[in-house]
């Protein structure tokens, strides 16, 4: 059974480790995040951009498909369903399908819109028991069309909009979507630091999870980071071990062409990259 990303985010925080997030993008995925949790006993959360929703048949396949693999792969560790950068609109209607959690980014909006918006939404999502994320300062890359540099926020909007309520908080803290380029600064500490003294016992989120170096995963952790998204990673790791196969022209041996065979390096390779970052991050035996 699918349930609100607010326990386990606590829990992480108060005990100095991160659960991750891995974005999903088919059957094959979710079912390599889910096998890969419930081995290694960790909880996760499944994130859902809108366009992979869209991509997915929508919210409700998307819904249909988890809860039938809850079921099915009797999965018992602590699984949240979880909107992944949330327009207003997107945020209702994963609260109809029944998503267990969502993110409102209002980051592109002027603070006060950011702050009546979440407001609303936190009382629609804890109406309905889920747990919701906020944004302060645009996340750097491409996120679904959306470019931004990685621009570091501000540590009293943060604190502005932890106070309303919301379950946990992404903060800008130099990190962006995607591959990182040769010229990026590093996470600035400061800033992360800073945010945590106005915020709390609040679980910080940290997107874009894909290439940060492990000494700097580990020291945001320590500076109250509770979660932490990863999908790039996931979409190379699964990309080369398909690319391998058909180059190794394995697609032309007997029945190698049957999608069940032809996707199962790559889903083999999403399990290795799960169970890497869930080593990283400390969620193991946390569930």
């Amino acid at each position: 059974m699918l349930v609100s990303a607010k326990e386990m985010l606590d829990k992480a925080k108060a005990g100095h480790y991160a659960v991750g997030q891995f974005n999903i993008n088919n059957l094959e995925w979710t079912k390599a995040v889910l096998q890969t949790a419930q081995e290694l006993n960790s909880p996760v959360i499944l994130g859902v951009s809108e366009g992979a929703g869209k991509y997915m048949c929508g919210y409700k396949t998307v819904v249909g498909m988890v809860n039938g693999m809850l079921e099915e792969m009797n999965i018992t560790v602590p699984v949240a369903l979880h909107l992944d950068h949330g327009s207003y609109d997107a945020c209702y209607k994963c609260i109809e399908a029944g998503f267990s959690s969502i993110m409102f980014d209002g980051s592109h909006y002027a603070i006060e819109e950011n702050v009546a918006k979440t407001t609303e939404l936190v009382a629609a999502a804890h109406e309905k028991g889920l747990s919701i994320e906020a944004e302060v300062g645009s996340i750097g890359g491409e996120e679904d069309g959306v470019v931004g540099m990685g621009e570091c926020a501000d540590p009293q909007e943060c604190k502005m909009v932890a106070d309303l309520g919301v379950d946990f908080l992404a903060a800008g803290i130099g990190n962006i979507h995607g591959k990182y380029p040769a010229n990026w600064k590093g996470l600035s500490f400061e800033t992360l630091d800073a945010i945590q003294k106005l915020t709390g016992d609040m679980p910080l989120v940290l997107h874009g999870g894909t290439g940060i170096p492990e000494d700097m995963i580990k020291k945001a952790i320590s500076l109250g980071v509770s979660k932490i998204n990863v999908n790039t990673e996931c979409q190379l790791s699964f990309a080369a071990a398909t690319r391998k196969y058909v180059e190794a022209g394995k697609d032309l041996e007997g029945k190698g062409f049957d999608p069940r065979k032809l996707l199962a390096p790559g889903a083999q390779a999403i399990k290795d990259t799960v169970k890497e970052k869930m080593e990283m991050f400390g969620s193991v035996g946390k569930a």
